[in-house]
C-alpha cells in the first residue's frame, strides 16, 4: 500500500485524492489543514479509502510515501517548517518523494525548504475538479524514472499532463492554470450578448457554455488547428465574419494574449 500525503485539503487537493481514490491504486491518505470543513470535503472524495488526520505538517512527511504540497504558494514558507521537516524525515531510510501543486515556486526552492531533492512540479487547473484538468509537469534531477510516471499516471486521474521543462510552468500557469478565469468571461460575455439580443438569460447561458464546450472538444477530437476550424465556420460576407471583425476591431486576440502574459509575469513574482 502507498501512504500518500497531502499537506493541504483545498478543492484541487480534493479533486487529486479523488481521481487517486478511484484509480487502481492501492492507497492510503494522510492529510493535514487547519480547517476541519476541508479535511471531511477530503475524506468524502476518497471513495471510503483510508484517510488519517495529522496533527501537523511535519507528521504527513514522517509517514508518507508521497507529499503532495497543496498550499497557495504564499503559505508555502509555513507549511514547510525547514527543522520539523528535516527531524520529519531523519529516521527514514528513504524520504518522500514532494508532489508541489504551487504556482511559481520553483524546484529549487522546495527542495532546500524541505532538504529533499525528490520533486515534482505539476500545475492543474479547476477542470480538474471535474475529470477534464490540464496538467504541466516537471521533475528534479534526482527523481526514477518509475516515480514520474507514477505520478503522472495519477494525475491522469483528473485530465490531461503534459511534461515541460521548468522555466516553461510559469506560462503553464498563465495559460491553463489562469485560463478558466478567461474562458468563463467569455462565456458570461457570450451569453450577455445574447441577452441584449433578445434572448432570455437561462437560455443564453446555456447556449454560450454548451457552445464554448462544443468548440473545445471539436479542437480537441479533430486534430485540426483552431484556425482551420474558425474558418470552417466563416463564410465570405456572412454572420461569422461580421462577428470576427467586432472582435478584431476590439483587441480581441490581443487581449486575451496579454491576460497570458500578465498571469505568467505574476506567476513568476510569486516565486
Amino acid at each position: 500500500m502507498i501512504s500518500i500525503g497531502f499537506v493541504g485539503a483545498g478543492q484541487m487537493a480534493q479533486a487529486l485524492a479523488g481521481g487517486i481514490a478511484a484509480s487502481d491504486a492501492d492507497v492510503a491518505f494522510i492529510v493535514a489543514d487547519p480547517s476541519s470543513d476541508a479535511i471531511e470535503a477530503f475524506s468524502a472524495k476518497t471513495n471510503s479509502r483510508s484517510v488519517e488526520k495529522a496533527d501537523s505538517n511535519a507528521d504527513v512527511f514522517a509517514s508518507a510515501d508521497i507529499v503532495f504540497l497543496a498550499v497557495k504558494p504564499q503559505y508555502f514558507v509555513a507549511a514547510t517548517e525547514t527543522e520539523s521537516i528535516k527531524s520529519a524525515i531523519a529516521g527514514r531510510e528513504n524520504p518522500p518523494l514532494v508532489v508541489s501543486i504551487m504556482a511559481g515556486v520553483d524546484i529549487k526552492s522546495i527542495q532546500s525548504r524541505t532538504a529533499i531533492e525528490t520533486v515534482i512540479r505539476v500545475m492543474p487547473n479547476t477542470p480538474c475538479l471535474v475529470g477534464a484538468g490540464a496538467c504541466g509537469m516537471s521533475c528534479s534531477d534526482q527523481v526514477a524514472e518509475a516515480d514520474r510516471d507514477r505520478i503522472k499516471a495519477f494525475m491522469e486521474t483528473t485530465g490531461i499532463v503534459i511534461p515541460v521543462a521548468e522555466n516553461l510552468l510559469d506560462a503553464v500557469t498563465g495559460l491553463s492554470g489562469s485560463g478558466p478565469a478567461y474562458i468563463f468571461e467569455l462565456i458570461d460575455a457570450l451569453a450577455l450578448g445574447g441577452v441584449k439580443c433578445g434572448l432570455p438569460r437561462n437560455v443564453s447561458d446555456q447556449l454560450a457554455a454548451q457552445t464554448v464546450f462544443g468548440a473545445a472538444k471539436l479542437a480537441i477530437e479533430s486534430g485540426d488547428h483552431p484556425s482551420v476550424l474558425r474558418d470552417r465556420v466563416t463564410s465570405p460576407g456572412g454572420t461569422t465574419i461580421a462577428g470576427l471583425k467586432a472582435l478584431f476591431d476590439n483587441g480581441f486576440q490581443q487581449s486575451i494574449i496579454s491576460a497570458v502574459e500578465a498571469a505568467t509575469e505574476r506567476s513568476k513574482e510569486l516565486g
